[in-house]
């Protein structure tokens, strides 16, 4: 195991502050918008705008693909719904990031139909659920949350966005895909500075996106001659099969696709929702004392804080045709925005949405989206979560939040939300 997992690095800090990022991003909302992204969706369904233009924001920072469209917005839970499931009509594309060469640098995240359907079952067989449960949890998570607990034992307080729920996916992601984990921060690093976001000069951009590209395409040549129980090891061995019934090995680009996927989805989305699922937790006393005395009870509490709040409330979708949704025309190559932190808290669906209540009757919620395109990782995101809350709580049983540190709150932009710290009294 790396020694960055346990190290002090600047990165971190640099890396895992929500708030610094949506700042660099420039959609940082600062004031809670439950209320009224509510009142908006008691009025209708969905609306003509962007939420961002609904509520009154100012503009902000927007993909690229999405600048000069007409906008619109879903914010129910049969809304949402119906798009996901409708790719036909409301498609992916919109994910695409623009370059030199026009290549789907996102891959199964900017595709649709037969292409992504083909191309993901390339990679589906390591995400199933009894994976998530084996190797992912075996052959990696379990140690790198001992080693974490270990390096926390000797403390009496710690800061668990930075000292535990940032360090488990992405050295998770970065060992698992078989790069070496002292690897994991500056290949983020490079991924963040290569997206062009904030101040990044084009100069710095491109160097940043070479390193992603020969960081990955060399890992895929050290796997070629030598296998490893690993992920790049296992798409160099997987066949794409076609339409046409024949099926051929992935090329080197495909295979560095898939893997800086996975590295960016997942070095980013389990890190906030295990800050927030703990967030929830530890300002619910009563339903943690619960939690601790039947652990049985953890997979409904991490689903309950996937629907009260997602750590990606809001995706897009590029709008292929004119067409409708819940009575609102919306035209061709317009963009639609779903609302899932929306969805997650719609009336008709849940009864009293707002609150954190983990025996509430489970209903499936649109966290990690639906249909065709539901999140690759979520298994394994579930098992991060799952592993790292149950091993705090065996270690800390009387862990709870520093009445002496500023108190947690949710923050980040519409499109990203987490934890602004989460200071903790371990004993």
């Amino acid at each position: 195991m790396n020694e960055v997992l346990l190290q002090d690095d600047p990165l971190y800090e640099e890396l895992y502050d929500v708030r610094r990022e949506a700042q660099t991003m420039g959609n940082l909302v600062e004031e809670d918008q439950t209320l009224a992204i509510a009142a908006l969706r008691q009025r209708a369904p969905v609306h003509k705008g962007y939420l961002r233009e609904l509520l009154g924001l100012p503009a902000h920072f927007r993909h690229i693909m999405a600048v000069g469209r007409p906008g619109f917005t879903a914010l129910s839970f049969e809304a949402c719904s119906a798009a996901f499931r409708d790719p036909k009509r409301f498609s992916s594309k919109i994910a695409h990031h623009p370059n030199e060469k026009d290549e789907q640098t996102l891959g199964i995240l900017e595709m649709d139909g037969t292409q992504h359907h083909f191309l993901r079952r390339t990679i589906q067989a390591k995400f199933n659920p009894g994976e998530a449960l084996s190797w992912w949890r075996e052959r990696w998570i379990d140690q790198i949350v001992e080693r974490l607990i270990e390096r926390l034992q000797s403390r009496d307080r710690a800061e668990l966005n930075l000292d535990f729920c940032a360090r488990i996916p992405v050295h998770t992601i970065s060992t698992s895909i078989g790069m070496s984990g002292d690897d994991s921060l500056k290949f983020r690093d490079a991924y963040v500075k290569s997206s062009g976001i904030g101040r990044t000069t084009p100069e710095l951009q491109r160097a940043a996106a070479a390193t992603v590209e020969n960081m990955l395409l060399g890992l895929i040549a050290d796997r070629r001659r030598e296998p490893a129980d690993d992920l790049a090891s296992f798409l160099i061995a997987a066949n794409l099969r076609l339409p046409d019934g024949t099926a051929r090995p992935l090329t080197d680009r495909e295979i560095m696709t898939h893997l800086r996927l996975v590295m960016i989805a997942g070095g980013g989305t389990s890190w906030r929702q295990l800050g927030i699922t703990l967030w929830a937790l530890l300002t619910h006393p009563e339903q943690y004392a619960e939690v601790k005395a039947d652990r049985a009870l953890l997979d409904a509490a991490i689903e309950e804080a996937l629907r009260w709040n997602p750590t990606a409330p809001v995706f897009s979708r590029l709008v292929e045709s004119d067409t409708e949704l819940f009575g609102v025309s919306m035209p061709a190559g317009a963009v639609l925005e779903l609302g899932l932190g929306s969805a997650n808290r719609d009336a008709s669906r849940w009864e009293n949405p707002d609150a954190f209540d983990i025996h509430r009757p489970l209903l499936t919620n649109v966290a990690f989206g639906l249909g065709t395109h539901r999140c690759l990782g979520m298994g394994v995101a579930r098992s991060e979560i799952s592993v790292g809350i149950n091993a705090l709580m065996d270690a800390f049983p009387d862990m709870r939040l520093d009445p002496a540190a500023a108190a947690p709150v949710l923050t980040g932009g519409l499109e990203q939300r987490g934890m602004s710290a989460l200071p903790v009294l371990l004993r």
